[in-house]
């Protein structure tokens, strides 16, 4: 009698279950969220080496004399470097060393007084953003040095090895894996020297050099 009872339960559960099982057979698979995957961003890491090319143009005082000259002409040289990424930021450190013809020459009574930068060199810090694709804007700062001959000629010439600052931006774009070009600004100031009797008839004359450079170039990666 039990065992009938039992055998009549059961089969009542399995039948008041199937509705209940078809039903679940056709509600849609749950929904699982897809994985998060970080977005894969251009690598600026490496070492790289570079040429580049433009145009500078500033500005040189004399004090003892009252002279103010505008130093312009081509720059072009060498780039050497290394970037490292953190995610979306590029640090780096960048050092050059260009050929100048800036130079500027006034009267100053009978003679002709110039100023003329024959090189100029900087090392510096940058600091860009590497997350739109392969364009990297970055801001850079860091020294400067450079010759600066100071010249009268009637009495003669000085020429001093210069150190300074400079500061400036850019924009690089990567156009394969290893090469970029890019587009530069960046401000160089030498200060000041004595450039003495040569330029003031005797007496102490402070000859200043600062410049603006606007260049482009390019550079190969490692």
């Amino acid at each position: 009698m039990i065992a009938k009872l039992i055998r009549r339960g059961i089969a009542t559960l399995v039948v008041a279950a199937a509705p209940l099982a078809a039903s679940a057979a056709d509600l849609p698979p749950a929904y699982k969220a897809p994985a998060y995957v970080a977005p894969a961003y251009f690598s600026w890491t490496g070492f790289y080496v570079g040429l580049n090319a433009g145009y500078g143009f500033g500005s040189s005082d004399w004090s003892a004399s009252a002279l103010s000259l505008d130093p312009s002409g081509f720059v072009g040289g060498a780039t050497a470097g290394y970037n490292f990424q953190t995610g979306t930021w590029v640090w780096g450190l960048e050092t050059d060393i260009m050929w100048s013809d800036m130079k500027d020459d006034v009267a100053c009574g009978p003679a002709t007084c110039t100023t003329k930068n024959t090189w100029l060199g900087t090392t510096r810090g940058r600091i860009g953003y590497g997350g739109w694709d392969r364009w990297l804007p970055y801001i850079t700062g860091g020294a400067a040095y450079g010759s600066v001959k100071a010249e009268n000629s009637l009495t003669g010439s000085t020429s001093e090895t210069r150190f300074g600052w400079t500061v400036g931006a850019g924009l690089e774009y990567a156009m394969w894996n290893n090469w970029s070009v890019k587009a530069e600004y960046l401000y160089a100031d030498l200060g000041k020297f004595d450039c003495g009797a040569p330029c003031g008839a005797g007496t102490p004359n402070d000859v200043s050099f600062k410049s603006h450079i606007v260049r482009a170039g390019v550079n190969y990666r490692f």
